[in-house]
C-alpha cells in the first residue's frame, strides 16, 4: 500500500517546510549508497565477497537480539545505528516514500526538536521491543520501519481527516482516496495480521511496526490530544434538544 496526503480546504495549500523529514531522507539514502547493500561502492567487491561484507556490515551496525541484552556499550547503540541502515533498495525506497508522505505534516504539527526526538527515541523503543520479543534472535535487524510507523501513528491523532490517496494491490493498485483514520488502520491491522504469520527466520519485522505504531498514537494523544480536541470542538453548542455531531 502506497499512500499520499493530499491537502483540502482544512488543510494548507502549501508544501509545508519539513527540513528534518528531508534530512533524515538524505541521511539514509547517502548511507545506503555508500554501504556494501546498495551494490554500487566498488570497494565491497563482487558476489561472495560483497554477500560476505553485507553480513557483517548488517551484523556490526544492525541490532543483534542475542547480543543486545549482554551489557555491552556497543550494542546498547545498535537500536539507534540500525534506524539509518536499509537492506535493499526496495527496503530503502518504500521507508524513504512512507517517511515524505507522512513524515511532512507531522514535522510541522510536532516542531522540528520535538519530532527529531520523537523519531528516534520511538524508533529506538520499537527496534528494543523487537528484540525483547525475540531475544534468541541471531539475525540482525536494519531499517527506520519502526521509527516510521510511529511517525504513521501519531499522523493518524494529529491529522485523522487528511485525505490520502492510496494504492490497494487487491484492488488492482487503483488510485483511491480516504481520510488517514480508514487508511492508517487498515495499514496496521495488515501489520497485525502479517506479524501474526510471520516466522523467526529473516524477514520484515512485523512486531517492530506495532510497536512503533502504537507508541506514536499514545504519544500524539498525550502530548496534542487535548489541544486537538480543543480546537476542533464547535464554537457555538447545538441547541438543547438536538443531537451534537
Amino acid at each position: 500500500m502506497i499512500s499520499k496526503w493530499s491537502s483540502r480546504t482544512a488543510y494548507p495549500v502549501r508544501l509545508p517546510s519539513a527540513p528534518v523529514t528531508y534530512g533524515l531522507i538524505a541521511l539514509c539514502t547517502l548511507i545506503f549508497l555508500i554501504g556494501p547493500a546498495s551494490g554500487l561502492n566498488p570497494a565491497y567487491g563482487t558476489g561472495e565477497e560483497l554477500h560476505a561484507a553485507q553480513r557483517a556490515y548488517f551484523r556490526r551496525w544492525g541490532v543483534v537480539p542475542a547480543e543486545l541484552f549482554e551489557g555491552s556499550a556497543r550494542a546498547a547503540l545498535t537500536p539507534a545505528t540500525a534506524l539509518f541502515v536499509h537492506g535493499s533498495w526496495v527496503h530503502l525506497l518504500g521507508n524513504m516514500l512512507f517517511l515524505y508522505v507522512f513524515g511532512v505534516l507531522t514535522e510541522e504539527r510536532m516542531g522540528r526538536v520535538q519530532y527529531t526526538l520523537f523519531y528516534l527515541g520511538c524508533g529506538y523503543l520499537a527496534l528494543l521491543g523487537y528484540a525483547a520479543a525475540n531475544a534468541d534472535s541471531e539475525q540482525s535487524l536494519v531499517g527506520a520501519s519502526g521509527a516510521i510507523s510511529a511517525v504513521l501513528g501519531a499522523f493518524l491523532v494529529l491529522l485523522p481527516g487528511a485525505r490520502v490517496t492510496s494504492l490497494l494491490p487487491f484492488l488492482f493498485f487503483l488510485p483511491l482516496r480516504f481520510p488517514a483514520w480508514v487508511v492508517l488502520p487498515f495499514w496496521a491491522a495488515l501489520q497485525w495480521l502479517a506479524a501474526g504469520r510471520a516466522s523467526s527466520g529473516p524477514g520484515v519485522a512485523y512486531l517492530a511496526h506495532l510497536i512503533g505504531f502504537g507508541l506514536g498514537c499514545c504519544f500524539a494523544w498525550v502530548r496534542f490530544g487535548r489541544a486537538t480536541r480543543v480546537r476542533t470542538t464547535p464554537a457555538t453548542p447545538a441547541p438543547e434538544g438536538e443531537n451534537q455531531p
